[in-house]
């Protein structure tokens, strides 16, 4: 690429830690070229990337000619999209034309796919500009952004710790400033948990919210993503979720997936937070978290409450069984779909893991669950009793089960009144590289409300203190003693809350979301910008 100019050098650290909705703006009334911008942020890429692998397919060539055409279709005075002229960035699961969508298996780097997805064409539309497709994990089957095929993806914050899971490049590259927002998919946390490792923000709708046609999601999980699994923006700035969001949910999607269900979008400025009833939470009592991770929910509640909110302490009841029947369900049909998806692929151990255990007839992982519990690693049994193949009647018994969960989950919430929870992403700060695999169950935070369908988001809230990195007793327990290894050492990194809303009351969640992150963003402990 030649050289940028002057003009272009000078600017580019500007834009790079402006909001995208900003830049939409100042590129519509011509303070700013696209060009000026989607260069800037490749310029940034180049110079992070390196040590982080977090773009692995740049399509910077291609973004810089989207930009050439989107400063002349301004300049011939042509109606303007919300999203004109601005870069993002994507998660390597979405299908762009041309390109391959391979979820991290080699066997599919070639195979290039004839159209966009449906949110892609959206965003596309819309005037955004693609700078690249992010990082994942193989198969996107565990919590670390790793594959065979595009290798490890670094935290910004830390490059011995991971950025999270599923949607670890976004995560990545978003809070490196290498792109002002992007769009990543959640099954069980992929747009919550990076956002609490990297220092950022993230959206997880409503179920049934938007589509997932056209990407590798749909191919791999066979009709589940329609119960658990949704579309869902990443970025540094929360109005930058629901620009997105404006984008990919707008009327009319229903033509195109049967599966997306017609429902209000409400503006998030109508919501009063004096108004609302919270329930807070900061131990499931499933997985107890560090103690920043405590921290930050209490203070996010302290913040309401100040404003007027009426705010509580509550524990939803029985956590743990609501994450095995998230479990059951993922495994309910066996391993073979995934088997047949990998083909001769060698899978990576952490991929490999769930795959042979949800190959396992259900009887076959009680009996190892009972043999890990005589060893003492209990919370390994956990895991394994709740997977494993179920017969046909099983299966439908455990949809009967998820539907009273559900209707007990609304229940309560219905007769305490709440409109909001509050409670962590994840249990603990960014994973150090490996330790994934063993932290099997970090997911009750999250996969509950995927269970549940609620719309959730992540929200930066602060960085660990020298003071509160652990105060996990050791233990034998194989999953404890990971967690106190990765806790200590963790001094600095971020960590945020989640904000549950009530069904498609995203505008609840966002309301909250947005008075937590205009009080936290101004304290010296936020994280703005990290060290690379």
């Amino acid at each position: 690429m030649a050289r940028a100019s002057a003009k272009t050098q000078q600017s580019g650290n500007e834009v790079l830690w402006t909001s995208a909705s900003e830049l939409a703006r100042r590129i519509a009334a011509g303070d700013v070229s696209s060009r000026e911008v989607v260069e800037a942020h490749v310029r940034r890429i180049e110079e992070v990337d390196p040590r982080l692998n977090a773009v692995v397919v740049p399509l910077f060539a291609e973004a810089m000619a989207s930009a050439d055409e989107a400063d002349r279709t301004r300049a011939r005075g042509e109606s303007l999209g919300a999203l004109h002229g601005v870069p993002m960035t994507i998660k390597e699961c979405y299908d762009i034309k041309g390109l391959p969508t391979t979820g991290g298996m080699v066997r599919f780097a070639n195979q290039r796919v004839p159209v966009d997805s449906p949110m892609v064409a959206r965003l596309r539309a819309a005037g955004a500009i693609f700078l690249g497709k992010t990082n994942l994990p193989q198969l996107m089957l565990f919590n670390e952004g790793d594959n065979p095929l595009f290798g490890r993806t670094n935290n910004p914050w830390n490059l011995e710790r991971s950025p999270g899971g599923g949607s670890s490049g976004e995560g990545a590259i978003l809070a490196a400033g290498g792109s002002p927002v992007g769009l990543a998919s959640d099954y069980g946390g992929s747009v919550r948990i990076p956002p609490h490792f990297c220092g950022i923000h993230g959206f997880k709708p409503t179920s049934g919210r938007l589509s997932l046609k056209g990407t590798f999601d749909a191919r791999l999980f066979s009709g589940m993503e329609t119960v658990i699994d949704q579309p869902g923006p990443m970025g540094r700035n929360v109005e930058d979720l629901r620009l997105v969001l404006s984008v990919i949910a707008a009327p009319g999607l229903e033509k195109i997936d049967r599966t997306v269900r017609v429902m209000p979008w409400r503006d998030p400025a109508d919501v009063s937070i004096k108004d609302l009833k919270i329930a807070w939470y900061d131990d499931d009592r499933a997985f107890r978290p560090a103690p920043a991770v405590r921290r930050v929910t209490r203070d996010a509640a302290a913040v309401l409450e100040g404003l007027g909110a009426f705010v509580e302490e509550w524990v939803p009841g029985d956590i743990e069984r609501g994450r095995a029947i998230f479990l059951g369900l993922a495994s309910a049909a066996g391993s073979r779909w995934a088997k047949r998806i990998a083909g001769d692929d060698k899978l990576d151990k952490r991929a490999g893991h769930p795959v042979m255990a949800g190959g396992l007839p259900n009887w076959a992982a009680r009996a190892g669950a009972a043999v890990l519990r005589r060893l003492g690693q209990h919370r390994l049994a956990s895991f394994a009793q709740s997977v494993g193949v179920r017969s046909t009647a099983d299966y439908w018994d455990l949809i009967l089960e998820r539907d009273r969960y559900m209707d007990n989950f609304a229940a309560v919430m219905d007769a305490k009144g709440y409109d909001v929870i509050l409670c962590p992403p994840n249990p603990f700060p960014a994973y150090r590289h490996g330790t994934g695999y063993y932290l099997t169950n970090e997911g009750s935070y999250t996969q509950v409300y995927n269970l549940l369908g609620m719309p959730t988001g992540a929200v930066a809230v602060s960085r660990i203190g020298p003071d509160e990195e652990c105060d996990r007793p050791e233990s034998t327990d194989l999953i404890e003693r990971t967690a106190r290894a990765g806790e200590i050492g963790s001094v600095g990194l971020p960590v945020g809350v989640q904000v549950v809303a009530r069904h498609w009351r995203e505008d609840v969640a966002f309301a909250v979301m947005d008075t937590l992150e205009q009080h936290f963003k101004t304290r010296d402990d936020y994280p703005l910008r990290p060290p690379l």
